[in-house]
């Protein structure tokens, strides 16, 4: 402890100072809540709704609703919250994270601030870190929120959406990380409002909030699935479009072949002729119609693959993979990836495989779920030695709550051996002779690996145990909690059946406890303390000591040369070990440097995700706006002004010797996307100001839009704005997120380039963000002008889920691709043909 904190205290002594007046206030209503009948405390839950929405806050009922709960706990659990419980729920209240040590009572703890902040009506999420502990907590804890009148829900795995929306509309949820996260990502794919299951996101306790904020935050969520577009409509466009030939536009605007170059606005156009072609080749009706959306845009794609982008200059081919060749520099640009389908084209032209079969459709970080809450808390037994991570990343502070009795476990000095058999051979023989008194003895081991090697030499030494490696939570909470008893020895991997409190059976606290034996060091001193953690819960006797070896991994990785030197000078015998404070040190440091190291892997993963993470936002408000109705008009107006402009600006140079002909290629550019032929007369352009022809050809645009309007009606054009909007939004974004995921897995080798990958991101990922914008325009407002009445679109997905970074870790199944089509497979393309005999022909 340094003089500061001698002086005037730890932050945490100094901050309960200030909570003490407030659970002095709380167990002064107690007397008063136990003469009330059940009616009367249940009639609390309304007269504090009522408070509340006559201006009181929730720190002004606090104390009162606290004593409420503590009264309805005793009522229905058996339960009465101490002291020190009571301070943990007043730290939660506040948005911080109380570390309480296991036996505590942390999920009791966690109704005082769940019933509190129920009251405002706005929701409630309690989050643990499996299916089994959140339907356990839901049920007990459920009597006391039930009794006073709330609602509660839990969130699993296997729930239909009704279900999910019914459990989030209760006053308190209870879930696990990754099903709250993936149901804000799925939330986030809907079509219409109603398919939505969560409300905004609230307040939120985590428990274990170590576990989830920082052990799991280097895995970001991740749902899979299949795009509209398949891979091989790649190839089928290219086999199209290399049939097609290269025109002109006449002077007298007639035009020749099958599609125009525009080399100015980036844009290759089907002339009326190829229009007839593409009709023809895949057997449509009418080519503009959106819902010929995806072949289209397969078919434009491929025109800029073969006739705009040029081998060799914009890209290269090498080892099988088209490469991007930065046009300034001619440098390679590792990682990048055209984007909107342009790269898969090129793959298809240039017959290297072609990417990316199984779609990103999206993601996000815990990191970024969690800091959407209106306020975040956390409880766990171990927090302080990431207290720093917690304050930067989500802004949380840890308070220290004292135990409710001193703690009386006894913990062991280390035991470091030079060779593993021989720290083996330690342990067993400690076993034996342990369990000869019947002390029971939790073994912890890093592995299951590790867990399965020491019970085979249990085995040999008839010494009967139970092994446990995380794999099946309900099972295992049930054998951990029998591991208190006499003469019980269990061997878990150190995460296994946490949350679940070990018991002391008869005749144990007289054998000293429950032993924990730790078979080596964890890379985290946290992990380490939850291992010693799980002996004297609530003054317990018990004892604990780790064993290491100079083989073990960390010591192996991250020992100093110093300390190897000083061990060797000892000359220890294979089955001498070390105890001494040195040795300690030396591990704690070399943990220090681990920790050190995943939190900057952790913050590197979260530097990249903000980049995407304002993407997201930008995204999913302006699906929001769609879903929500919002009228669209006005949105619609700036992005058709916006094209028409920034067509102007990229076709006219200014040059007066290509005035004319630069005319010209804006005319066809605008008639493309506004459909009418000949609407627009280049000739009346000729005259006019830069400024002026914007202006001409955005009141062109106005009216040929007001034709649109009157032909659908009001209404019918306002929904096929929304859909429209919805469809091309949700289309550009997935192949974002693809192209994004590239560009990372490539920007580290800017580093050898004296170049910051982390900035580079940030840097090309805007870039790439404002021309998905861009092109989001356009598309939109080209699909609009050629929507007929009789093929109005409907809402409908870009794509269909196929997995999430979930369902591998529960099903251990591979993730899904996209099929191929096979050759007397129905043609993709809806004609009714076999694909051998439409889209697939000459395609083996």
């Amino acid at each position: 402890m340094g003089l500061l904190e001698k002086v005037f205290g730890t932050y945490s002594t100094r901050q309960l100072k200030r909570i003490k007046p407030i659970i002095d206030k709380i167990e002064s209503y107690d007397s008063k809540m136990q003469s009330l009948s059940d009616d009367e405390l249940r009639a609390k839950t309304d007269e504090f709704k009522m408070r509340l929405q006559k201006g009181e806050t929730l720190d002004d009922i606090l104390p009162e609703a606290f004593a409420v709960v503590r009264e309805a706990s005793v009522r229905t659990i058996g339960l009465k919250h101490f002291k020190e419980q009571l301070i943990g729920g007043v730290v939660l209240h506040q948005g911080r994270i109380a570390e309480m040590k296991t036996g505590e009572g942390k999920t009791l703890v966690a109704t005082l601030p769940s019933y509190l902040n129920a009251l405002s009506g706005k929701g409630v999420h309690i989050v643990t870190v499996n299916d089994y502990l959140a339907k356990r907590d839901a049920e007990n804890n459920g009597k006391i929120y039930n009794f006073l009148g709330l609602s509660v829900g839990v969130i699993v795995h296997d729930l239909e959406p009704d279900e999910r929306r019914n459990a989030y509309n209760s006053d308190i949820t209870y879930g696990t990380n990754n099903e709250l996260g993936f149901d804000y990502l799925r939330d986030n794919m809907v079509v219409y409002k109603e398919e939505r299951v969560q409300r905004k996101l609230n307040f939120c306790i985590v428990d274990e909030v170590d576990s989830i904020l920082i052990d799991e935050a280097r895995t970001p969520l991740i749902i899979s699935g299949e795009g509209e577009k398949s891979t091989d409509l790649y190839k089928i466009a290219q086999f199209f479009v290399v049939t097609l030939v290269k025109g002109e536009k006449e002077e007298d605007g007639t035009e020749t072949g099958d599609f125009t170059v525009d080399e100015k606005a980036h844009s290759v156009i089907l002339t009326q002729q190829g229009v007839k072609k593409a009709e023809a080749f895949f057997k449509l009706d009418n080519y503009a119609d959106p819902e010929h959306m995806e072949i289209q845009h397969h078919v434009v794609q491929a025109l800029k693959a073969n006739y705009l982008m040029k081998r060799d200059k914009d890209y290269m081919v090498k080892d099988g993979e088209v490469i991007i060749v930065d046009e300034f520099t001619g440098r390679i640009m590792e990682g990048r990836r055209y984007s909107d389908g342009l790269h898969q084209a090129i793959e298809a032209k240039e017959s290297v495989k072609i990417q990316k079969e199984s779609k990103t459709l999206a993601t996000i970080t815990f990191q970024n779920y969690f800091r959407m809450y209106n306020k975040l808390s956390g409880m766990t037994g171990t927090a302080a030695t990431e207290e720093n991570e917690f304050r930067e990343i989500y802004g949380l502070d840890v308070i220290v709550v004292p135990t409710h009795k001193p703690v009386a476990r006894l913990d062991q000095s280390d035991k470091v051996y030079k060779t593993a058999i021989a720290k083996y051979k330690a342990i067993v023989d400690e076993i034996v002779e342990t369990n000869k008194k019947g002390q029971p003895m939790l073994v912890g081991t890093v592995s299951i690996e590790k867990s399965e090697l020491l019970s085979g030499m249990l085995k040999r030494k008839g010494v009967p145990h139970q092994v446990l490696n995380a794999k099946f939570h309900e099972k295992e909470a049930e054998i951990i909690s029998h591991a208190g008893e006499k003469g019980m020895v269990t061997i878990a991997t150190n995460m296994a059946g946490r949350g679940t409190d070990i018991k002391l059976g008869e005749e144990v606290p007289s054998l000293g406890g429950l032993k924990v034996i730790a078979t080596e060091r964890h890379e985290s001193r946290r992990i380490d303390n939850q291992l010693r953690g799980r002996s004297g819960r609530q003054g317990d006797p018990g004892e604990s000591r780790f064993y290491v070896s100079l083989e073990d991994d960390l010591m192996r990785i991250f020992a100093s040369d110093r300390f190897r030197a000083v061990v060797d000078k000892l000359g220890l015998e294979d089955d001498e070990a070390i105890e001494s404070k040195m040795v300690s040190n030396a591990i704690e440091s070399a943990q220090k440097k681990v920790e050190g190291n995943n939190f900057d892997a952790r913050k590197s993963v979260l530097q990249y995700d903000d980049v995407m993470n304002k993407q997201r936002e930008v995204i999913y408000k302006q699906r929001s706006e769609v879903l929500e109705g919002e009228d669209l008009r006005e949105q619609i107006d700036n992005m058709i002004k916006e094209v028409v402009f920034e067509a102007v600006d990229s076709h006219i140079s200014g040059v007066e010797e290509s005035f004319e002909d630069e005319l010209k290629k804006l005319v066809d550019y605008l008639e493309d996307i506004f459909l009418p032929i000949g609407f627009i007369k280049s000739e009346e352009l000729k005259t006019l100001t830069n400024d002026e022809i914007k202006d001409k050809l955005l009141e062109i645009a106005k009216q040929l839009y007001k034709y649109r309007e009157e032909e659908f009606g009001n209404e019918q054009i306002r929904e096929i704005e929304r859909v429209i909007l919805l469809k091309v939004v949700d289309s550009k974004w997935m192949d974002h997120i693809d192209n994004m995921e590239h560009l990372k897995q490539g920007i580290g080798l800017r580093a050898y380039r004296q170049q910051d990958p982390a900035q580079a991101y940030q840097i090309e990922g805007s870039d790439m963000f404002d021309e998905m914008i861009n092109s989001i325009k356009v598309d939109t407002v080209k699909y609009l002008f050629h929507v007929r009445v009789q093929n109005a679109p409907e809402r409908e997905r870009v794509a269909k889920i196929t997995s999430t970074s979930q369902d591998s870790s529960l099903k251990k199944e591979p993730v899904k691709k996209e099929d191929k089509v096979g050759r007397n497979d129905p043609c993709p393309c809806g004609s009714g043909k076999k694909y051998k005999n439409c889209c697939g022909r000459g395609i083996v």
